[in-house]
């Protein structure tokens, strides 16, 4: 089995709240915080079965404050809400960046069945209700 890319560069975007990560295959990924918040890989969210985890709300607003290396394997998140448990490693980072769309629609879908809506922050970081 060949080994997930490793990030060449990370960056954190502040003004459209996403980590920007290019890997050494060159591909680059802009993953929005809100994304990263949900699909962290934390055992709060991810549990300890094999089932989809938490589904974890509210977080349309969520930044990260700040990104932190660990060793030369992962980084850890620090999120606005306080969260900061979660170890992204290059290969997972890889995988939220690949599946971003997958995970996506069935984060939605499973919000939907929960009854839960997002709300959409606008530029000016007023939320307003997404139907």
């Amino acid at each position: 089995m060949a080994s997930a890319p490793i990030p060449t560069d990370i960056k954190l975007l502040k003004r459209t709240r996403a980590l920007q990560v290019e890997f050494s295959d060159t591909t680059t990924f802009d993953l929005p915080a809100e994304y990263l918040r949900v699909f962290s890989p934390s055992a709060e969210v991810q549990g300890h079965g094999s089932g989809e985890g938490a589904l974890v709300t509210g977080k349309e607003a969520v930044s990260i404050v700040k990104i932190e290396p660990i060793g030369r394997y992962a980084v850890r998140l620090i999120f606005d809400d306080g969260h900061d448990t979660g170890l992204y490693t290059w290969p997972i980072l890889y995988d939220l960046g690949k599946d971003y769309e997958a995970k996506w629609r069935r984060y939605l879908v499973r919000l939907e069945e929960a009854g839960q809506y997002r709300s959409v922050v606008k530029s000016d970081d007023e939320p307003e209700q997404e139907e």
